[in-house]
Formats: structure tokens, C-alpha cells, sequence
């Protein structure tokens, strides 16, 4: 990974006003990665736009915890909503025939 494609953790928490505990909170709970170089956390750029989701819903006073919870039930939508769309393709395949 590019060391271009990495925001130290400090700046992302000065930049959104958050908190440093709260990052590694939300590492601990598994719901962002993030890179250690030179002993300086850092977030990947792929990893920003979830992490900015999950600031949002954090800023909505929901903790930790509601936010694992928020985070798991929409990766299970995504996932069903992509099962959705690859039965109607095979079924417009069979409807075709």
C-alpha cells in the first residue's frame, strides 16, 4: 500500500473533531482497518468513506455498540439486495428461453 493512499489518524480526529479513543474503538470492534508506519496510526483512503458513515451515526449519539450492530444489519442488506439482483438475472435468463 502506497504511503499516499494513508491519512494519519491524527489529522482525520483534528479535521472531524473526533476523538482518538473513538477511532480505536471502532477498531477494536473490527469495523475499520487501519496501518501502523513509523508508530503512527493511519487510515487507509479506501477506508474513509466508511468511517465518515460511521463518524455520522456516532455524532447521532449512538455508541460503540448500536454502531456495530447499525454497521452489521446494513452489510446483510447490501448482501441480500445483491442475492436480490443475481436471481432476477438468472431468472430473466429462463424467462428468455
Amino acid at each position: 500500500m502506497k504511503t499516499a493512499d494513508l491519512i494519519s489518524i491524527n489529522d482525520f480526529c483534528l479535521y472531524h473533531n473526533i476523538e482518538y479513543a473513538f477511532i480505536e474503538s471502532l477498531y477494536k470492534a473490527d469495523l475499520v482497518k487501519v496501518t501502523v508506519i513509523d508508530e503512527t496510526i493511519h487510515i487507509p483512503g479506501a477506508e474513509l468513506r466508511k468511517l465518515e458513515k460511521l463518524i455520522n451515526l456516532y455524532q447521532l449519539d449512538i455508541n460503540v455498540e448500536g454502531i456495530e450492530a447499525i454497521s452489521y444489519l446494513l452489510h446483510r442488506m447490501e448482501k441480500m439486495q445483491d442475492d436480490l439482483q443475481s436471481l432476477k438475472n438468472k431468472l430473466r435468463l429462463y424467462e428468455g428461453e
